[in-house]
């Protein structure tokens, strides 16, 4: 029984300070999608597997974590929110009319194939707009989620934004099999150019589509890129793209928010559902984005109705790592209070707390023991979130300390 005590790979329990701090960051950001007009939205976090299977784009299946129902149907853990969305807009929403702002927050289960220390279950928070394909809408997300990140606290921090029909008209003008453009996705992801210039070499890819791979590497930066990127676009679905980026940014700079936007023509999109723009936010002390987003403009379409739509998600364990390693505390109220008393006030007690609770207050009971000092109880307050202690003593007086500022002071009490 002892393999009991522990949690399996990948997973971890979350308690006291940083279970508060979590949750103290969630509701910020929670907030700032609901400032923006997001109605919240709860999905199960098992599905059948047809919502998440190869067709729709999302995880491969090796990855996912099966069971079955009683009726013998495949079921699987939630590896990724949006195409929860996506069913729900398409079963559920069609009477509602579009436009919808949707945002949520829940859990994800990958099973990664190498563990490597990496979690498999994360808490996302994110935010969905549908009905929309606009350089407005795509401006909007990315805006949003420069608000979350600044609210959070972070003030370092990039969006690297590119558009997945400037990287596929490439991948068409250069021709390639299915299985060469899967492994040309890969070396770009990794960065590796030069395995990339080898691989078209052996695949005898023609020489203007190998010298626009070559640059993908320049592609990288400020707004500029988009004006030296358009020398070799190989088609017009390439250079409207580039006019898309080109006019989200142009709106991003009337949000204020353009000096945490750059762009990387190179990225071809975590998902295979996203179509149109795509993007990550990075910051110090995390080895992954702490945002991942896109436009999938035909994923609700596979569900059974025609949608164009956006979203996002943060991740919040790697946004709570990063703010950790830069030490930027996440700042949470204290309003809750400790009640301590001695065995003769017990009485009193129950009835202050009682009076407290009526008025929303958070209220802990704890009975003294002798073998602890006031201190001792003062020091698990602040462990727990409370901003003040009351101490009933069995001398008719009640000592007040504030755990914030370390005030104290005595009082009679109420007869």
């Amino acid at each position: 029984m002892k393999h009991l005590l522990h949690t399996p790979e990948g997973v971890r329990d979350i308690y006291n300070e940083e279970c508060a701090v979590k949750l103290a960051l969630q509701n910020r950001l929670h907030r700032v999608l609901h400032l923006y007009g997001y109605h919240d939205i709860q999905t199960p976090t098992f599905e059948f597997f047809d919502v998440f299977r190869k067709e729709i784009g999302t995880i491969p299946s090796r990855e996912l974590y099966k069971f079955f129902d009683r009726e013998g149907n495949t079921l699987v853990l939630r590896p990724d929110i949006t195409p929860q969305i996506a069913r729900v807009a398409a079963t559920l929403l069609g009477d509602e009319g579009i436009p919808s702002r949707l945002c949520y927050v829940g859990n994800t289960f990958v099973n990664f194939s190498s563990y490597q220390g990496r979690l498999r279950e994360h808490t996302q928070l994110g935010a969905e707009l549908l009905g929309i394909d606009s350089p407005e809408a795509d401006a909007e997300m990315l805006a949003l989620v420069v608000e979350c990140l600044l609210e959070s606290g972070l003030k370092e921090f990039q969006i690297n934004v590119g558009n997945v029909d400037f990287f596929q008209s490439m991948i068409e003008d250069a021709q390639v099999d299915e299985d060469t453009e899967e492994r040309l996705r890969e070396l770009l992801n990794n960065r590796n150019y030069f395995g990339v210039d080898e691989l078209l070499e052996e695949a005898e890819v023609k020489r203007s589509a190998r010298e626009g791979f070559a640059a993908l590497s320049g592609f990288v930066g400020g707004v500029e890129i988009l004006d030296e990127a358009k020398r070799v676009a190989p088609n017009s679905k390439a250079l409207k793209a580039l006019k898309r980026l080109e006019r989200i940014y142009q709106i991003l700079c009337a949000y204020h928010v353009e000096e945490y936007i750059s762009f990387d023509l190179s990225m071809s999109g975590l998902y295979g559902y996203y179509t149109g723009i795509i993007f990550r936010a990075y910051t110090f002390g995390t080895g992954d984005a702490i945002v991942k987003g896109g436009r999938y403009d035909h994923l609700i379409e596979k569900f059974g109705k025609e949608a164009a739509s956006i979203g996002f998600a943060i991740v919040l364990d790697e946004l709570m790592s990063a703010l950790g390693r830069q030490h930027i505390e996440v700042s949470r109220p204290r309003t809750g209070t400790l009640l301590l008393y001695d065995e003769e006030r017990e009485r009193d007690a129950i009835l202050l707390a009682a009076e407290f609770r009526s008025k929303n207050k958070n209220t802990e009971m704890m009975k003294k023991e002798d073998s602890h000092s006031l201190e001792y109880y003062a020091s698990y307050g602040k462990r727990n979130q409370a901003g003040s202690l009351l101490y009933l003593q069995n001398t008719s007086q009640i000592r007040m300390m504030n755990l914030v500022t370390g005030e104290q002071k005595i009082v009679k009490s109420r007869d």
